[in-house]
């Protein structure tokens, strides 16, 4: 039996007040579609409070692609029936009936959301004995070999084996116009990652032409649609005041980081930042080079 949907969840959206939740969540719908038309995948997509749901049949490269939408906490293919006990009985039967036997273990996790005659404990008791009526599993709370997750919600149940983390943040396109200025391959692109994961939407500065390919390659993976400016000149100061003014940058982005020789950094930031029109951010600062090596291999840059 085969997963019929996912589940996406998002975090930093839900602490939003009313109307810019509203507006935060409709930009991250509008994402997640586009990226899903772009990946030619067929689908329906639907919205209930703190959820998104995507019914596919090609679960597997729909979940590649989810992994890369910015404002994602989570996915989770899943599988759907009403909330009564007998089809939650049913389904939880049908689908771990093959992942365990009397040699392993289990726990149910549940989570309800809505007006129920029964209680998340009363959904985990009765679904756990008939599971270990059929299987002879046994229950084990703290170090289960499967958990099985059910969030119900309403009239419906959802169950899922797993928790696919994706990027996080806030939905792309949701906060203003950044100027990312790419000098290298890996530190660069990180700088520009984080504040896109905030919501901002790149501008590319290319100091040198052989990086154009990287940056395509970067947007199409993490499916952002933007411009590519290269410099005209070798007046880097010129170039930064004259994209960003043209294409309404809030800020410009630099991946500066604190390495032996932190004065001369320090000196060029200073220097940047005394000459352009709008702030100067550095999301990199903070950081080592072995963890903006580290964080670049996962993220796969």
């Amino acid at each position: 039996m085969k997963p019929e949907l996912i589940i996406i969840r998002y975090g930093e959206i839900g602490l939003k007040a009313n109307f810019t939740r509203k507006n935060f969540e409709n930009i991250f719908q509008n994402n997640i579609r586009n990226a899903l038309k772009q990946e030619n995948i067929v689908f329906q997509l639907y919205k209930t409070r703190a959820r998104f749901f995507v019914y596919t049949k090609e679960i597997k490269k729909t979940i590649a692609i989810l992994q890369k939408i910015f404002a994602i906490k989570s996915i989770s293919p899943c599988f759907k029936t009403d909330s009564s006990i007998e089809s939650m009985k049913n389904l939880a039967l049908r689908i771990i009936k093959n992942k365990i036997n009397k040699s392993t273990s289990f726990a149910l996790k549940v989570k309800r959301e809505g007006n129920h005659n029964y209680t998340s404990q009363d959904v985990a008791i009765i679904l756990g004995d008939e599971i270990v009526k059929k299987t002879n599993a046994k229950v084990d709370l703290s170090t289960p070999d499967i958990k099985l997750f059910i969030e119900i919600r309403q009239n419906n149940a959802f169950f899922f084996f797993e928790k696919i983390f994706g990027p996080g943040g806030l939905p792309l396109g949701s906060q203003g116009n950044i100027l990312s200025i790419i000098k290298s391959k890996n530190n660069s692109f990180l700088a520009a990652w984080y504040m896109t994961r905030r919501g901002c939407t790149p501008v590319f500065l290319i100091l040198d032409k052989k990086f154009t390919k990287d940056v395509k390659k970067f947007m199409d993976k993490w499916y952002i649609n933007t411009e590519i400016v290269e410099c005209k000149n070798n007046n880097l100061i010129d170039n930064i005041n004259k994209v960003a003014f043209d294409y309404k940058c809030d800020a410009v982005v630099t991946d500066h980081f604190l390495t032996g020789d932190d004065v001369k950094v320090l000196e060029e930031i200073a220097k940047i930042k005394n000459s352009i029109n709008v702030p100067l951010l550095q999301p990199l600062i903070s950081m080592d080079n072995d963890f903006i090596k580290e964080k670049s291999k996962e993220i796969d840059l």
